[in-house]
């Protein structure tokens, strides 16, 4: 029988399949610790730097565990990754039948029910509703993943798939062809499951109010960009109602009403159709995140009009519910939504924030936990279950107490494998002098005049990082004004497309820029020449306005902590070691970061993210840097 160590050493079977393996020692040895995890049943914590090949390390023993087991990733496109590319390949490696299910959320899937009752869409949609109506007699998974022609984005999606709160469940005359019902299924009967943490969460939140679970049951759980998984639970875990899910609870129920109900009926529909507009004329015009604390005020008569109506609504739905089974889900969501909006605008008896999203055209109120751990700590150490968490990002240095603590695990093993790849060989890291306090007015503008110093030095492409949309937005300014500045090469700016269309063509010039904010921090992997530079603008501490964070470091200071140390500055360093990790995604690649943040070496907190990003040399010298691109690019052409 192959052990582990013969399976990712020389004699490895996984060079067959894989083109270019690479016997890594501690992927190994990360493969050996996750199988003992899985075998005892405890909880593991493994930060594995960028080329480990943590993937494989933890697919391999949970594949030969013989154990049921689930598998979270960050993102639904990693999901389909490591399920139609990954999870084959090492099966065929190692030989031993495995049965297999992807299980995503209901809105990933088509919904068969309301497909059928679409009557006419926007002339824009006619195409895509075409496209959809032919590929359910081709599908077998419903999956719309499968529909490239269709945009992600396509406004077709939402008529044509469901949500918790819209789905018939058993009451569906469609229930037995239901695509959801089926995946969810397979899911039970396979011997692994990949999901994403949206649906790992729910899951959990589910467990944690008393419901059943609709996951099936494992004795393994492996959560992959485990970083993520603390900020999503405060989401999972507290209360929230958005404008939107109104909005469409009027739709389908004016929709659903049709031929059934009287005038009087239709006229508590549009009493909540103007209480909705009410609250979102009553919010603040500034977008982001507002205490509700400071508006509520403002908001208190638009949210009780909103309460009537939706007693309203409701008191008229008890009559008609019988008619069909859309007007009865309709009456539990008007009593859902009203026991949320009870929670929301009681201030008494609850240890978290509530606050207020604004979005151009939409609002969320949110009743949000603090401090998650406790209740992540009585899910995840429930003694039957090994759970084993991983992330190129989960320690500050070697210390991984803040990330622990986040997720209730004071006690779980944790160990940090560094990433093979050369670092202190081909990356350098440069902090160019004379630059700003990140606070001061031309701060992006010397940021800008950096970037294009720096692009005179190499042959390949740079990500220029933003820790705001503000500082974004300046930079597009200043690119625009200064077009020459960066000597032909192409710029691209997110916002300008979809984020995975900006990547493509970013990879295809070979040379051009991008600047971007936190949707290229992480999950972004660019290999080769088409990416040797990456510029950041400040250190990524959250804006000291947040409500969330001014409350989260209320509350740490009520328990004895120092918000400042004990969570804004180690949030930060992951941060910092998600953006500078974008460099180095081959053992090929070369390349230099630059940090345009003085207090890196004004501040004493500065040594700890310069110590994260260890063995990457440092320098101020913009001739070190020079010397450094001349040699490698040099080296490039020799090879």
């Amino acid at each position: 029988m192959i052990t582990l160590s013969d399976f990712f050493g020389d004699s490895s079977p996984l060079k067959t399949h894989l083109p270019g393996f690479q016997p890594r020692a501690a992927q190994g040895w990360m493969a050996e610790a996750v199988a003992e995890a899985i075998a005892d049943s405890r909880r593991l914590v493994v930060e594995a730097g960028t080329g480990t090949g943590k993937t494989f390390a933890y697919l391999v023993p949970a594949l030969s565990s013989g154990k049921k087991t689930i598998i979270s990733t960050g993102t639904k496109a990693l999901q389909d990754q490591l399920y139609h590319r990954d999870l084959p390949l090492v099966g065929k490696a190692i030989g031993r039948p495995v049965t297999t299910a992807l299980l995503k959320g209901r809105a990933n899937y088509l919904c068969l029910q309301r497909l059928d009752q679409v009557d006419s869409v926007a002339a824009s949609l006619r195409d895509d509703i075409v496209a959809v109506s032919e590929w359910r007699h081709r599908t077998r998974t419903g999956d719309r993943a499968e529909l490239v022609e269709v945009a992600e984005d396509s406004s077709v999606w939402p008529i044509v798939t469901s949500t918790s709160d819209n789905c018939l469940g058993q009451k569906c005359p469609l229930y037995n062809e239901c695509f959801v019902v089926k995946a969810r299924r397979a899911a039970q009967e396979a011997d692994l499951v990949v999901v994403n943490h949206h649906l790992l969460l729910a899951d959990l939140a589910m467990k944690e109010s008393g419901f059943v679970e609709f996951l099936p049951g494992a004795e393994t759980v492996i959560v992959d960009e485990a970083h993520q998984l603390p900020d999503l639970a405060t989401q999972f875990f507290g209360v929230s109602l958005g404008s939107r899910e109104l909005e469409r609870l009027v739709e389908e129920t004016r929709a659903a009403a049709f031929g059934h109900a009287n005038s009087e009926f239709l006229g508590r529909i549009d009493s909540l159709d103007t209480a909705i507009r009410g609250l979102r004329a009553a919010a603040p015009r500034e977008e982001g995140r507002h205490q509700l604390a400071d508006v509520v005020y403002a908001l208190r008569p638009a949210m009780d009009e909103l309460a009537d109506a939706l007693r309203g609504l409701s008191s008229g739905l008890e009559i008609l519910a019988d008619a069909s089974p859309e007007l009865e889900k309709s009456t539990e969501l008007c009593l859902a939504y009203l026991e949320r909006l009870a929670h929301l605008a009681n201030e008494d008896g609850w240890d978290g924030l509530r606050w207020l999203q604004v979005n151009p055209r939409s609002l969320r109120l949110h009743l949000t936990p603090l401090d998650v751990s406790d209740t992540l700590a009585s899910l995840l150490g429930n003694g039957y279950q090994s759970w084993i968490l991983t992330s190129a990002t989960l320690a500050v240095g070697e210390d991984f107490s803040h990330y622990l603590s986040r997720v209730g695990l004071q006690d779980a093993t944790a160990l940090s494998f560094q990433s093979p790849f050369p670092i202190a060989d081909n990356s350098l890291l440069f902090l160019p002098p004379d630059m700003p306090q990140p606070s001061s007015r031309d701060h992006t503008a010397k940021v800008m005049e950096t970037l294009a110093d720096m692009l005179k030095l190499g042959v390949g492409g740079a990500f220029c990082l933003f820790t705001s949309h503000r500082a974004l937005q300046a930079a597009r300014h200043w690119s625009r004004a200064n077009r020459r500045q960066f000597g032909g090469r192409t710029v691209f700016i997110q916002g300008d497309a979809p984020r995975d269309d900006l990547l493509r063509r970013f990879r295809e010039a070979g040379d051009a820029v991008l600047l971007g904010t936190g949707s290229f921090w992480e999950g972004v992997d660019v290999r080769g020449r088409a990416l040797s530079m990456v510029i950041i603008d400040k250190l990524p501490f959250t804006s000291p306005a947040d409500p969330l964070l001014m409350a989260r470091l209320e509350y740490l200071k009520r328990e004895g902590g120092n918000g400042f140390m004990d969570h804004q500055v180690p949030q930060a360093v992951l941060s910092l070691k998600q953006g500078a990790g974008r460099l180095l995604r081959d053992q090929e690649d070369y390349g230099v970061v630059v940090l345009c943040d003085p207090r890196l070496t004004q501040k004493r907190y500065g040594k700890i993210f310069l110590d994260a990003l260890e063995p990457m040399p440092v320098t101020d010298s913009l001739r070190d840097v020079a010397s450094f691109l001349a040699t490698r690019d040099r080296s490039g052409e020799v090879a």
